[in-house]
């Protein structure tokens, strides 16, 4: 018992200190866990390990708004493409996004408790008739089109989904690239934020420690709700994230600027939840998470699922506070922190993380996608329209 406390504990600190690191992917948190697994069993346990990437995975979709929220804001020109986090960072209100977040991860730990067992039977019921190839590909086309739809510039939408799609198929195709999503995640969300941070010389205005305000239990029931239908959803669906499931929930339930975010903090924490779930049930792993699980562990046992469940509600409770710390240091100390320095050294670490997993062709590919990243935003559509780039080379593998 002991030991498994320390590894709980480890994953909750490994999962602060991931989630603080901008520009890594939540789907990319696995990668590391999994080419270290082999060398790692042969003296620990794989049940400890289970526990320390559970803790981690959770912890990291808390505490991985607070990069978003203050390491990320953009130029006036680009906020059409962010979160409206940023907005609320510029009127000095980013521990009020960062809060918000925290309230939607906390709600879809509970919306876990209510869910886990009706879909698990509901799953094994269904999930052959939905793995039909040609359906499939229907399902993620006609999800596709419905986040360009809702873009006020559809066409502009439809040329970033495409462009990105053709960047993924081309990147995934490489035969000698080594964990190929690590540049092309990294570059289209990561890399391209930073460069633009480093070049508008950004000035962030004194920060406000104050709760949110307004209908928030509104917000809530409208985030529980709306994660409740679409996170489930992209456990079936490969190639969507927690982004294109708060705006699918979002097209359900109509909320507010503070209202999203606290539906985009209730998707990102209960996709992950969800993808455990998956795993247990269907054996598909629709983050790296449950990746790195799969790899160690193979099949996952029904205790082994309780376990991980228990360690999501207890990693999830601590995380809570733990962010809103983290948050309020963030919100007192961001106007004393050089951001260009900050965004330089960041842009240093992940070129570093990139040649040493994936090579200097992964290199190359990490200044294609921050080039693309770049050109997109300056398209002022929404970032999810570049997770084009795993949609379409799924959708193609469906289809043919």
């Amino acid at each position: 018992m002991f030991e498994l406390i320390i590894f709980f504990l480890l994953g909750i600190l490994a999962g602060t200190i991931t989630g603080l690191i901008p520009g890594i992917h939540i789907n990319l948190v696995g990668v590391f866990l999994v080419s270290l697994s082999t060398t790692l069993l042969n003296s620990i346990q794989s049940i400890h390990l289970v526990i320390f990437i559970s803790a981690m995975a959770i912890t990291h979709t808390f505490v991985d708004f607070i990069p978003s929220v203050f390491l990320g804001c953009p130029d006036t020109d680009t906020e059409l493409s962010v979160l409206p986090g940023h907005e609320l960072l510029k009127k000095g209100q980013g521990y009020q996004a960062v809060l918000l977040t925290c309230y939607g991860s906390l709600l879809s730990i509970f919306t876990l408790l209510l869910i886990s067992f009706p879909f698990i039977l509901l799953t094994k019921k269904i999930y052959n008739f939905l793995q039909t190839p040609y359906f499939m590909a229907i399902i993620l086309i006609t999800v596709s089109i419905i986040l360009i739809i809702l873009e006020r510039k559809k066409f502009t939408a439809l040329f970033a989904f495409l462009l990105s799609g053709f960047l993924g198929w081309c990147v995934l195709n490489l035969p000698t690239l080594e964990q190929p999503l690590l540049p092309l995640l990294t570059g289209l969300f990561g890399g391209s934020m930073l460069i633009l941070s480093i070049k508008n010389k950004i000035k962030i205005p004194e920060q406000k420690i104050a709760k949110p305000r307004g209908e928030i239990k509104k917000s809530l029931a409208g985030a529980f709700i709306g994660s409740l239908i679409a996170s489930p959803l992209c456990s079936f669906l490969p190639g969507l994230g927690s982004g294109q499931a708060a705006i699918i929930g979002n097209t359900f339930v109509k909320t507010n600027k503070k209202g999203f975010l606290v539906l985009l903090g209730a998707t990102n924490t209960l996709v992950m939840s969800v993808s455990f779930l998956a795993l247990y049930t269907i054996s598909k792993t629709r983050t790296g998470a449950a990746v790195a699980i799969k790899e160690i562990i193979g099949t996952l046992s029904f205790e082994n699922l309780l376990l991980i469940i228990g360690v999501i509600i207890l990693s999830g409770i601590i995380s809570f506070f733990i962010t809103k710390f983290l948050a309020k240091i963030f919100s007192t100390k961001i106007q004393k922190i050089n951001y260009t320095k900050i965004s330089v050294i960041t842009l240093l670490i992940l070129i570093t993380i990139t040649t040493l997993i994936s090579g200097f062709i992964g290199v190359a590919v990490l200044l294609a996608s921050t080039l693309t990243g770049i050109y997109i935003i300056s398209l002022k559509v929404r970032r999810t329209q570049m997770m084009g780039c795993l949609l379409i080379p799924t959708i193609i593998l469906y289809l043919f």
